[in-house]
């Protein structure tokens, strides 16, 4: 199989989508930094499931105000994952401490797997 993806989905206000910006951007720069080989953040935009399926914004149970950010960052296999991830959760404790600061989003309500490629463009 090719690649390994650690893949998110977040549910975050709205009036905090600015500073999880600023957040995934600092995110971005210590994974490309220490190895990853993409990285993005994306907002939902088009939610509607004109062929069936559960809309990511229900699955994601989204309060008023609220939308999903889905995440994804692309590695060369699951060992270079965890090697990457250690360097940068040593980077960021090492910059912010072990608190990490306020994170602009509930952390008990976010979502995330390490995945496995099973087809690749």
């Amino acid at each position: 199989m090719a690649n390994y993806v650690d893949g998110f989905v977040i549910p975050i206000k709205k009036s905090k989508l600015a500073a999880y910006k600023k957040m995934a951007t600092m995110g971005r720069d210590a994974w490309m930094k220490f190895g990853a080989l993409d990285y993005y953040e994306c907002v939902a935009d088009d939610t509607q499931m004109p062929y069936g399926g559960i809309p990511l914004p229900k699955m994601a149970k989204l309060k008023a105000g609220e939308m999903v950010v889905f995440s994804f960052i692309v590695f060369k296999s699951k060992a270079h994952r965890n090697a990457v991830n250690k360097k940068v959760h040593a980077y960021f404790a090492e910059k912010y401490g072990t608190s990490g600061g306020e994170m602009p989003f509930d952390t008990k309500r976010f979502s995330m797997a390490g995945c496995k490629v099973l087809v690749k463009g």
